[in-house]
Protein backbone atom coordinates (compact mmCIF):
# COMPACT_ATOMS: atom_id res chain seq x y z
CA UNK A 1 0.00 0.00 0.00
CA UNK A 2 1.43 3.43 -0.90
CA UNK A 3 2.56 5.50 2.09
CA UNK A 4 -0.10 8.16 1.54
CA UNK A 5 -2.92 5.61 2.04
CA UNK A 6 -4.36 4.40 5.34
CA UNK A 7 -6.83 1.86 6.70
CA UNK A 8 -9.93 3.84 7.61
CA UNK A 9 -10.40 1.88 10.83
CA UNK A 10 -6.98 3.11 12.01
CA UNK A 11 -8.20 6.71 11.69
CA UNK A 12 -11.86 6.16 12.64
CA UNK A 13 -12.05 3.10 14.96
CA UNK A 14 -15.80 3.58 15.51
CA UNK A 15 -16.77 3.38 11.84
CA UNK A 16 -18.84 0.44 10.55
CA UNK A 17 -17.64 -1.57 7.55
CA UNK A 18 -19.69 -3.70 5.17
CA UNK A 19 -17.29 -4.29 2.29
CA UNK A 20 -19.67 -5.72 -0.28
CA UNK A 21 -17.15 -6.47 -3.03
CA UNK A 22 -15.30 -8.88 -0.73
CA UNK A 23 -18.53 -10.92 -0.53
CA UNK A 24 -21.26 -12.27 -2.80
CA UNK A 25 -23.60 -9.43 -1.80
CA UNK A 26 -23.03 -7.17 -4.78
CA UNK A 27 -24.43 -6.67 -8.28
CA UNK A 28 -22.28 -9.46 -9.80
CA UNK A 29 -23.28 -12.01 -7.16
CA UNK A 30 -19.63 -12.97 -6.60
CA UNK A 31 -16.53 -11.64 -4.78
CA UNK A 32 -14.59 -9.09 -6.83
CA UNK A 33 -10.95 -9.37 -7.90
CA UNK A 34 -8.56 -7.37 -5.76
CA UNK A 35 -10.53 -7.61 -2.49
CA UNK A 36 -8.59 -10.02 -0.29
CA UNK A 37 -9.82 -8.73 3.09
CA UNK A 38 -12.99 -6.85 4.14
CA UNK A 39 -11.11 -3.65 4.95
CA UNK A 40 -11.53 -0.05 3.76
CA UNK A 41 -8.61 2.05 2.51
CA UNK A 42 -8.45 5.75 1.57
CA UNK A 43 -5.85 8.43 1.02
CA UNK A 44 -4.84 10.05 4.31
CA UNK A 45 -6.45 13.33 3.25
CA UNK A 46 -9.80 11.66 2.55
CA UNK A 47 -9.66 9.54 5.72
CA UNK A 48 -9.04 12.53 7.98
CA UNK A 49 -11.84 14.48 6.27
CA UNK A 50 -14.14 11.49 6.82
CA UNK A 51 -13.11 11.45 10.48
CA UNK A 52 -14.56 14.95 10.78
CA UNK A 53 -17.79 13.77 9.16
CA UNK A 54 -18.05 10.92 11.68
CA UNK A 55 -17.46 13.20 14.65
CA UNK A 56 -20.07 15.67 13.42
CA UNK A 57 -22.66 12.92 12.86
CA UNK A 58 -21.97 11.37 16.26
CA UNK A 59 -23.30 14.56 17.89
CA UNK A 60 -26.65 13.77 16.23
CA UNK A 61 -26.66 10.12 17.31
CA UNK A 62 -25.60 8.99 13.85
CA UNK A 63 -22.54 7.34 12.36
CA UNK A 64 -21.14 6.10 9.05
CA UNK A 65 -21.14 2.67 7.46
CA UNK A 66 -18.79 2.13 4.53
CA UNK A 67 -19.61 -0.20 1.63
CA UNK A 68 -16.54 0.59 -0.49
CA UNK A 69 -13.60 2.97 -0.48
CA UNK A 70 -10.36 2.58 -2.49
CA UNK A 71 -11.03 0.12 -5.35
CA UNK A 72 -8.19 -1.50 -7.32
CA UNK A 73 -8.22 -1.02 -11.10
CA UNK A 74 -8.38 -4.83 -11.47
CA UNK A 75 -11.77 -4.72 -9.70
CA UNK A 76 -13.01 -2.11 -12.18
CA UNK A 77 -11.75 -4.37 -15.00
CA UNK A 78 -13.66 -7.25 -13.37
CA UNK A 79 -16.87 -5.18 -13.53
CA UNK A 80 -16.24 -4.40 -17.19
CA UNK A 81 -15.60 -8.07 -18.08
CA UNK A 82 -18.72 -9.08 -16.13
CA UNK A 83 -20.87 -6.53 -17.98
CA UNK A 84 -19.92 -8.09 -21.33
CA UNK A 85 -21.21 -11.54 -20.33
CA UNK A 86 -24.87 -10.75 -20.85
CA UNK A 87 -26.01 -14.25 -19.82
CA UNK A 88 -24.63 -13.75 -16.27
CA UNK A 89 -27.55 -12.13 -14.47
CA UNK A 90 -27.16 -13.83 -11.08
CA UNK A 91 -27.98 -10.71 -9.03
CA UNK A 92 -30.27 -8.91 -11.52
CA UNK A 93 -33.44 -9.17 -9.43
CA UNK A 94 -31.84 -7.46 -6.44
CA UNK A 95 -29.67 -4.82 -8.10
CA UNK A 96 -30.95 -3.99 -11.60
CA UNK A 97 -34.42 -5.55 -12.07
CA UNK A 98 -35.67 -2.93 -14.54
CA UNK A 99 -32.52 -2.56 -16.63
CA UNK A 100 -30.86 -4.56 -19.36
CA UNK A 101 -27.36 -5.50 -18.23
CA UNK A 102 -25.81 -4.34 -21.52
CA UNK A 103 -27.02 -0.78 -20.80
CA UNK A 104 -25.29 -0.38 -17.42
CA UNK A 105 -22.21 1.26 -18.98
CA UNK A 106 -24.25 3.64 -21.14
CA UNK A 107 -26.34 4.71 -18.16
CA UNK A 108 -23.29 5.54 -16.06
CA UNK A 109 -23.60 2.84 -13.40
CA UNK A 110 -20.37 1.12 -14.48
CA UNK A 111 -17.28 2.76 -16.00
CA UNK A 112 -13.91 1.57 -17.33
CA UNK A 113 -12.25 3.99 -14.90
CA UNK A 114 -13.51 4.72 -11.40
CA UNK A 115 -12.83 7.57 -9.03
CA UNK A 116 -12.57 4.90 -6.34
CA UNK A 117 -9.23 3.81 -7.83
CA UNK A 118 -7.80 7.27 -7.17
CA UNK A 119 -8.26 6.59 -3.46
CA UNK A 120 -10.44 9.47 -2.28
CA UNK A 121 -13.92 8.23 -3.19
CA UNK A 122 -16.15 6.38 -0.74
CA UNK A 123 -19.55 4.65 -0.81
CA UNK A 124 -21.40 4.90 2.48
CA UNK A 125 -24.62 5.33 4.42
CA UNK A 126 -25.80 6.43 7.84
CA UNK A 127 -26.49 4.28 10.88
CA UNK A 128 -28.49 5.03 13.99
CA UNK A 129 -25.97 4.62 16.82
CA UNK A 130 -28.56 3.64 19.43
CA UNK A 131 -30.28 1.02 17.26
CA UNK A 132 -27.02 0.05 15.54
CA UNK A 133 -28.71 -0.24 12.17
CA UNK A 134 -28.86 1.61 8.86
CA UNK A 135 -31.40 4.39 8.56
CA UNK A 136 -33.85 4.48 5.64
CA UNK A 137 -32.34 6.08 2.54
CA UNK A 138 -35.22 5.14 0.25
CA UNK A 139 -33.21 2.62 -1.74
CA UNK A 140 -30.37 0.13 -1.24
CA UNK A 141 -26.67 0.58 -1.97
CA UNK A 142 -25.63 -0.21 -5.57
CA UNK A 143 -29.19 -0.35 -6.88
CA UNK A 144 -29.09 0.57 -10.57
CA UNK A 145 -32.12 2.74 -11.17
CA UNK A 146 -33.71 6.17 -10.78
CA UNK A 147 -34.45 5.57 -7.08
CA UNK A 148 -30.71 5.92 -6.43
CA UNK A 149 -30.52 9.43 -7.93
CA UNK A 150 -30.25 12.37 -5.55
CA UNK A 151 -33.08 14.16 -7.35
CA UNK A 152 -35.49 11.18 -7.19
CA UNK A 153 -38.80 12.65 -6.04
CA UNK A 154 -40.84 9.60 -5.00
CA UNK A 155 -39.32 9.36 -1.52
CA UNK A 156 -40.94 9.92 1.84
CA UNK A 157 -40.12 13.14 3.70
CA UNK A 158 -38.00 11.11 6.14
CA UNK A 159 -36.00 9.42 3.36
CA UNK A 160 -35.34 12.80 1.72
CA UNK A 161 -34.23 14.20 5.07
CA UNK A 162 -31.87 11.27 5.68
CA UNK A 163 -30.21 11.72 2.29
CA UNK A 164 -29.98 15.46 2.96
CA UNK A 165 -28.23 14.90 6.31
CA UNK A 166 -25.63 12.67 4.65
CA UNK A 167 -25.09 14.99 1.68
CA UNK A 168 -24.83 18.18 3.74
CA UNK A 169 -22.50 16.67 6.32
CA UNK A 170 -20.22 15.21 3.66
CA UNK A 171 -20.20 18.56 1.81
CA UNK A 172 -19.36 20.40 5.03
CA UNK A 173 -16.06 18.52 5.17
CA UNK A 174 -15.15 18.70 1.50
CA UNK A 175 -16.87 15.76 -0.19
CA UNK A 176 -18.80 16.10 -3.46
CA UNK A 177 -21.85 13.93 -4.22
CA UNK A 178 -22.40 11.92 -7.42
CA UNK A 179 -25.89 12.77 -8.70
CA UNK A 180 -26.80 9.22 -9.77
CA UNK A 181 -25.84 7.46 -6.52
CA UNK A 182 -26.92 8.77 -3.12
CA UNK A 183 -24.11 6.78 -1.40
CA UNK A 184 -21.15 7.93 -3.55
CA UNK A 185 -18.85 10.81 -2.52
CA UNK A 186 -15.44 12.08 -3.65
CA UNK A 187 -13.13 14.41 -1.75
CA UNK A 188 -13.08 17.68 -3.69
CA UNK A 189 -9.41 18.27 -2.85
CA UNK A 190 -8.32 14.72 -3.71
CA UNK A 191 -4.52 14.29 -3.95
CA UNK A 192 -4.48 11.94 -6.97
CA UNK A 193 -6.71 13.34 -9.70
CA UNK A 194 -5.19 11.38 -12.58
CA UNK A 195 -3.67 8.29 -10.94
CA UNK A 196 -5.58 5.01 -10.90
CA UNK A 197 -4.04 2.58 -8.42
CA UNK A 198 -4.12 -1.20 -8.55
CA UNK A 199 -2.69 -2.42 -5.23
CA UNK A 200 -4.75 -5.09 -3.43
CA UNK A 201 -7.28 -4.44 -0.69
CA UNK A 202 -5.74 -6.64 1.99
Amino acid sequence: MPSNFVYIKDIIPTIDLDIRYFSNQNFTGNPIRGYERPVAILTKRAAFALQQVQLDLNKKGLGLKIFDAYRPQRAVDHFKAWSLVTSDTLAKQEFYPQLDKKDLFKLGFIASKSGHSRGSTVDLTLIDLKAQKEIDMGGPFDFFGAISHHNYTKLTAKQKQNRKILRETMAKFGFVAYDKEWWHYTLKDEPYRKTYFDFLVK
